[in-house]
């Protein structure tokens, strides 16, 4: 059997991961190796940045090590605030987040980007540090007003309806062009907004990066 090319460490969730999701392992064409950090919750990683999940994150990595993985990433972009100290603990390459790829995506773009967050009021100059991401012409929309994107996923307190959430992304990617015209590309931060790519690019053409454009990046290289 083929080891698993890449590694990825899921927070402690239960809801749908349709196609294009990083949960869902028919996404890749290659094999995937997955570790549930159990008590990872939404909420401590996302509203709380909670620090002393780090240590149950290594040990996870560090399993997935062992399986052989070439490379290892998480399912929440707001891990962006431990990108140093993860990757210090290990031996091969760990990205956090898909912010990592701000930086070259400004270079590319040569201009503002254009960033959609799960949570607006929870990404804070920290995770850009994070990443080494802090100086980079940014604008942040987020989806927490958005009902169908923000009780399926952040709250998990009603089951996925795809067309909604699509209906939310569409409508918060639009506003964002329409209102900041200098915006070059679009960054998505959150992994569940993949599946969403399609339907963006109807309303827009501007380069769309995502956590999969990263994911294949980093493996190219490994």
């Amino acid at each position: 059997m083929e080891s698993p090319k890449l590694g990825i460490i899921m927070l402690d969730t239960s809801f749908q991961r349709p196609l294009g999701d990083i949960g869902n392992p028919a996404t890749y064409s290659f094999p995937v190796e997955y570790r549930v950090v159990e008590s990872a919750t939404v909420e401590r990683v996302v509203k709380k940045g909670d620090s002393s999940l780090v240590p149950l994150i290594i040990k996870s990595a560090r399993e997935l090590e062992k399986k052989g993985v070439k490379a290892i990433k998480t399912s929440c972009g707001f891990l962006a605030l431990f990108q140093n100290e993860i990757q210090h603990a290990l031996n091969v390459p760990f990205f956090s987040s898909s912010l990592i790829q701000l930086p070259i995506v400004h270079s590319l773009a040569g201009g503002s980007i254009g960033v959609l967050t799960a949570s607006k009021a929870s990404l804070s100059r920290k995770h850009l540090q994070g990443v080494n991401a802090e100086n980079i012409p940014i604008i942040i929309e987020g989806m927490d007003t958005m009902p169908a994107f923000t009780q399926a996923i952040v709250e998990e307190c009603m089951s996925l309806d795809m067309k909604a959430v699509e209906r939310e992304i569409k409508h918060k990617v639009k506003n964002m062009i329409r209102s900041n015209p200098e915006i070059k590309a679009i960054l998505l931060e959150c992994t569940n907004m993949p599946p969403y790519r399609t339907a963006i690019r109807e309303i827009t053409e501007l380069p769309i990066f995502d956590i999969n454009t990263l994911i294949h990046y980093i493996l190219k290289a490994t």
